[in-house]
Order: C-alpha cells, then structure tokens, then sequence
C-alpha cells in the first residue's frame, strides 16, 4: 500500500508522519480531562503520550489521577510488539455501562514501564475529552484511541482502508 501524502503543518502544529516507528513515549504536562455521564472521570497535568508514525497522540493518566472504582477488568488482553500486554476494562458510571473503555499496559516493553499501571481512554465512548480545553476529536476505528486536536495534522490512521499504513 502506497504511503498517504502527509499535511503539511503549519506553526505550532506537529505533522503524524513526522513521529517515529517504533513508537515513542513523552511526558506531558497538557491539561487532560474525560467527562462521561456528567462526571469528570479522569483529570491531570501528568500524563505521558504516545508517538507513532501516522497515529494522533494517546493519553495515558496515572492510576491517581482516574476514578478507577469505575473501571472493571475484563478477559481481554492484547500484545503490542512496542508497548507489551495490555488489558481492556468496562466502565460502569452512575448507571451508565460502556464496553472496552480504557486498557492499561500491565507487562510493558523496557522503553514502555513509565505507562505500566496508568490507563488509556478511548474518546470515542466519552462524553468529552479535552486537551488544554480543546474539544478532542478520537481516532477513527475501534481498536486506537488517538486524541485528535488542533495542533496535530495526518492524515490519520485507524479510518477504512488505513490498515497496511
């Protein structure tokens, strides 16, 4: 599959082409908040992103920061060849329940254990997300759980036909 023509950026914004494969993590300290069912599921300034070629950024909040009496564990696990194993959990809110909401990696890759323990949220089961007060729009697909912003240009994996990218 050919490679999709990049956007170019524009100042201040950064291009998913130009992050790298294998992924990357970074510290960030963005103010992120998720709001579902009315109530602000996760806040902080000290979460950590990933990078990866043609991929939005994916938040990852530390388990102090989530209101992790919501979450419940589920069977299901993944192995990401760059992050590790991966568990997926539901989430059960003031009489809302919503399938595969957040994961957290539990055995991380050596470059990966700053996430091990924190939890990925998928925007689009969400009320809202925000990035510094920025309205996130998620990643297409069901699998990823990129956060899309202002500043970030793609175009995007995870939307039909992406696959081979």
């Amino acid at each position: 599959m050919m490679r999709p023509q990049p956007i170019t950026p524009k100042p201040g914004q950064e291009s998913v082409w130009d992050y790298p494969r294998p992924a990357i993590l970074q510290d960030t300290d963005k103010h992120l908040k998720v709001i579902c069912n009315g109530i602000v599921l996760a806040e902080t300034t000290r979460a950590k992103r990933v990078l990866e070629t043609s991929h939005p950024p994916t938040y990852y909040f530390p388990p102090e920061d989530i209101k992790i009496e919501y979450l419940i564990a589920t069977p299901r696990k993944t192995l990401c060849e760059w992050k590790g194993r991966c568990q997926y959990y539901d989430l059960s809110i003031e009489g809302k329940y919503i399938n595969t909401a957040a994961w957290r990696y539990f055995d991380a890759t050596p470059d990966f254990v700053p996430i091990q323990e924190y939890y990925g949220l998928y925007a689009s089961v969400m009320d809202a997300c925000y990035v510094n007060d920025e309205l996130v729009i998620h990643q297409a697909g069901d699998f990823y759980g990129g956060w899309i912003t202002a500043d970030i240009v793609g175009p995007f994996k995870g939307e039909a036909g992406t696959w081979g990218w």
